[in-house]
C-alpha cells in the first residue's frame, strides 16, 4: 500500500508520474526498436526465439535432421559432381549446392545463386574473395531453412571435393545435444598448415558441424563480423574467428580428414584411429586409392564396402600367427598387411610415410599431427600387401576379399610364399551411443591352415583377446 502522504504531496505526486513517464517512454522506444527489425524477413527468421527443449524423450538423430551445405563454382563443379553423387542422395540427404554463378550442369540438389559479396573488404594478398561468399553460406543456409521450417538439428558444412561418409558422421553427431552450442570438425594433418591458420580452426575442407542453435546464433552476428576480418585467407578461418568472438572452441573428432599431403594415402587410410571415418577431402590431390582404377572409380570401390558395414570402413584389427611368426593388420574395406615376425602393436597404428607435405617448396618440413613411421624403399622390407577385391553380406555378416598387389620378386618365409588371397568375415558393426562415445579396437583370429588362401574373423571374442595376449606371453 503506498503512503498516503507520499501521494498527498505535490512533489511526491511529480515524482510518482516522471517515473511512470520514463517507464511508458523507455517502454514505446523498445518496443518500435524491435518492431522495425522484424519487419526484415531475415531477422523475422534469424530472430525467432529458439523451441524450449521439450522435457519428453525426443526422436533419435537420423539423416534427416542433418542439412548439407558444400561450396562449390560453376568452374569447379563439371570434375567435381562424381565425388558428390558417391555420397548424397535425394532421399537420404538434404543438401544445399552453393555456386558463384549459374551452370548448365544438372545436379539432383537444390543450387543456390550467393549473394553478392563487394561491399565485404577482402586484403590478403594473392588470395581469392570467393573466402567470403564461401564463409556467408552459413547465414544464406539458415535462411533457406528457416523458410521451409525443416527440423534441421545439425548443419554441416564441406566444399564439393569432400566425401562426406554420412552414417557415420550420424553417429558422431548422435554423442552430441543440438540445443547446446557446439562446433566440431578437425584440424589439418599437417603441423605447419596448423601454425599458419589455428590449431584450434576446423579446416572447412575436411567439413565441419554446428549445432542448430548455435547455427541460428551465428547467422545472426555473422555480416557484421565478417567486416573485421579481411586480413584472413579463407572461409575457415572467418567462421572460426567469428565463433571465437562468441566464446565457442572446436570439438574435435579425429574422423574427419582435411588431407593436407599429396601423393599416396595408404599409410593415412590403413592406420585409421578407432573414430568412425567422416570425411575425406582433396581427393584431387592425391593418388587413387586403388591401383589399376582412376581416382573415382577407386572411390566408388571403397563406397562398396562403406554401403554394406559403414562403421567399420577402414578399422583397424591385428592379428597374430604365433605358429607361423605372423602378424596381420586389416584396414577393413580397403587392405590387409601381412608382416613377418611379431609387429608391436604401438609400431602398427603409426602412420607409414607414404605420403609428402602439401605444400611443395622444398623448405617445408613433413612434420604431421600423428605419428609416422618409415615406409621402407626396399619393397622386399614391405610387409605383403592385399587390396579389397569384393564385399558380400547376408543380414548380419559380411564376407571381404582382398588380393595380393604385386610387389616384387621377393624372397617370402614358406607360410606365405604362395598366399595370394584373404578373407575377412566378420559381423556388421551396430554401434549404440555407448560404444560410439567409447570405441575400442576390435581382435580378429586367423585360422589355423591356409596355402593360397588365409581366412580372418573378425571379433571381439575371447578367443581373440586370447591369442593377442598369449602372442606376449601375457596368458598363463
Amino acid at each position: 500500500m503506498p503512503n498516503s502522504r507520499i501521494l498527498r504531496s505535490p512533489s511526491g505526486i511529480k515524482d510518482v508520474l516522471l517515473v511512470l513517464s520514463t517507464i511508458s517512454i523507455l517502454y514505446l522506444l523498445l518496443h518500435h526498436h524491435h518492431h522495425h527489425h522484424l519487419q526484415h524477413p531475415i531477422f523475422t527468421h534469424l530472430l525467432r526465439k529458439p523451441p524450449t527443449p521439450s522435457s519428453t524423450p525426443t526422436s533419435p538423430l537420423s539423416l534427416h535432421h542433418i542439412l548439407f551445405s558444400i561450396a562449390s563454382s560453376s568452374s569447379s563443379l563439371p570434375r567435381r559432381l562424381p565425388y558428390l553423387l558417391l555420397w548424397s542422395h535425394p532421399n537420404t540427404t538434404l543438401t544445399y549446392l552453393f555456386l558463384d554463378s549459374p551452370t548448365t550442369n544438372h545436379t539432383p540438389f537444390p543450387t543456390i545463386i550467393s549473394s553478392p559479396t563487394t561491399h565485404f573488404p577482402y586484403t590478403f594478398r594473392h588470395g581469392l574473395r570467393s573466402a567470403i561468399r564461401v564463409a556467408r553460406i552459413v547465414k544464406e543456409t539458415l535462411i533457406l531453412n528457416l523458410t521451409t521450417q525443416s527440423q534441421i538439428k545439425w548443419y554441416v558444412f564441406g566444399d564439393d571435393d569432400t566425401v562426406f561418409f554420412t552414417d557415420n558422421l550420424l553417429r558422431t553427431l548422435s554423442k552430441y545435444d543440438h540445443n547446446e552450442w557446439y562446433y566440431i570438425g578437425s584440424n589439418s594433418e599437417s603441423y605447419e598448415q596448423n601454425e599458419f591458420y589455428s590449431f584450434d580452426m576446423a579446416f572447412g575442407g575436411g567439413g565441419f558441424a554446428l549445432s542448430a542453435s548455435l547455427a541460428r546464433v551465428l547467422a545472426r552476428v555473422l555480416d557484421s563480423c565478417l567486416m573485421r576480418y579481411p586480413h584472413l585467407y579463407g572461409s575457415d578461418a572467418r567462421v572460426f574467428s567469428c565463433l571465437t568472438e562468441l566464446g565457442v572452441g572446436l570439438t574435435h573428432e579425429p574422423g574427419f580428414h582435411q588431407v593436407d599431403v599429396r601423393g599416396d594415402l595408404f599409410g593415412m587410410l590403413s592406420a585409421h584411429p578407432l573414430s568412425p571415418l567422416v570425411s575425406l577431402h582433396h581427393l584431387d590431390g592425391v593418388e587413387p586409392i586403388f591401383p589399376g582404377m582412376n581416382r573415382t572409380q577407386a572411390l566408388g570401390h571403397l563406397f562398396k564396402a562403406v554401403t554394406v558395414d559403414p562403421a567399420r570402413i577402414l578399422q583397424q584389427t591385428v592379428c597374430y600367427d604365433r605358429s607361423n611368426s605372423l602378424t596381420v593388420s586389416v584396414a577393413w574395406g580397403y587392405t590387409v598387411q601381412v608382416f613377418e615376425g611379431n609387429q608391436l602393436l604401438p609400431d602398427l597404428i603409426s602412420l607409414q610415410r607414404t605420403f609428402r607435405p602439401w605444400r611443395r617448396s622444398k623448405s617445408v618440413s613433413s612434420h604431421y599431427m600423428f605419428n609416422t613411421r618409415d615406409h621402407p624403399s626396399d619393397p622386399c622390407k614391405r610387409p605383403i600387401v592385399f587390396f579389397l577385391e569384393s564385399v558380400v553380406s547376408d543380414t548380419n555378416r559380411v564376407w571381404t576379399d582382398y588380393t595380393k598387389h604385386s610387389s616384387g620378386n621377393c624372397l617370402r618365409t614358406t607360410s606365405i610364399q604362395r598366399l595370394e588371397r584373404i578373407r575377412v568375415s566378420s559381423q556388421k558393426l551396430n554401434y549404440d551411443i555407448r560404444q560410439v562415445k567409447a570405441p575400442h579396437r576390435q581382435c580378429c583370429d586367423i585360422l589355423p591352415s591356409f596355402n593360397k588362401t588365409m581366412s580372418l574373423e573378425s571379433t571381439i571374442s575371447e578367443g581373440g583377446l586370447n591369442e593377442l595376449l598369449g602372442t606376449w606371453g601375457l596368458l598363463g
